[in-house]
């Protein structure tokens, strides 16, 4: 290559280089913005009070305390049944079912599909199949329950694809060592895949966090506190929604109650890496 065909290609790399890098801060500063516009209006209405009280005046006043309770209550509801069934169904994909089988690509298109129903459509079988048939009412039970069926696609496939980056090298010791499948699965392909999993968690919780069409026809609207399971109850998803459409002077408590839907889902976030972390290192 001539001299001067190589200063044109250093000059159009360094070109790239520089609106790459406008592209990166572009994408940083939307982020920024949103959380700099919920600290600005928001900041002012937060206190442990805040955290703690109910919501009074149709949320002007009082606090997120019962919503918070809700929302936490839903979560568990929903990871607590998405979790293990979501893994049990990405381990039978793997240890069970060869990828090019009609088999699993049938049930990878299926998981595809469910994945990308609208999640109105998932508010209105969980209202006519837990609210109705099985009698569970306007609940937070209800609201979970359709919660894990709406992310388990979802979590089923980030599990599924964490646990395919296992090295096949993993494998044949397991068989050399005359390893049982369970204990492969158990002491080196879930830790192996852990971080993956995490990732598939912090998904699902997203996901079900920010979720208020499902819950509105199946958890309800109600602001008081949950007493039991099938106690109605209100998100913070759903009470950010309300504040923000339905409720006159609402709009410093509703980005108030961002500022802790978004440090909840950073502290799932974290949570689940750190137990990605700890997983991979007692695989090591």
């Amino acid at each position: 290559m001539r001299p001067d065909q190589t200063d044109r290609a250093a000059d159009a790399d360094r070109l790239h280089g520089r609106w790459m890098g406008i592209v990166a801060l572009a994408t940083l500063l939307v982020p920024a913005l949103l959380v700099g516009e919920l600290l600005v209006e928001g900041l002012p209405a937060l206190s442990l009070g805040f955290l703690f009280d109910a919501p009074a005046d149709a949320g002007r006043a009082g606090g997120i305390g019962s919503v918070l309770v809700s929302t936490l209550w839903v979560l568990a509801v929903c990871l607590g049944v998405a979790l293990p069934l979501g893994l049990g169904c990405a381990l039978f994909l793997v240890e069970q079912v060869r990828a090019d089988s009609r088999l699993g690509r049938g049930l990878q298109l299926v998981l595809d599909i469910l994945g990308g129903v609208p999640s109105i459509v998932f508010g209105l079988f969980g209202n006519r199949f837990f609210a109705v048939e099985l009698g569970l009412g306007f609940s937070i039970l209800s609201g979970g329950l359709t919660l894990a069926c709406m992310v388990l696609p979802l979590f089923i496939r980030a599990a599924e694809q964490a646990l395919r980056q296992c090295p096949l090298g993993y494998r044949r010791a397991a068989v050399a060592l005359a390893v049982s499948r369970w204990g492969f699965v158990r002491r080196i392909l879930l830790p192996v895949a852990g971080r993956g999993i995490a990732l598939g968690i912090v998904l699902s919780s997203g996901r079900a966090l920010a979720e208020t069409a499902v819950l509105l026809f199946t958890a309800g609207y109600v602001t008081r506190w949950p007493e039991s399971w099938l106690d109605s109850g209100r998100t913070l998803a759903v009470h950010i929604y309300d504040l923000a459409m339905n409720v006159s002077g609402g709009s410093t408590n509703a980005a108030a109650t961002a500022l802790v839907l978004l440090a909840l889902a950073i502290g799932i976030q974290g949570l689940a890496a750190m137990l990605g972390r700890l997983s991979t290192g007692a695989s090591q």
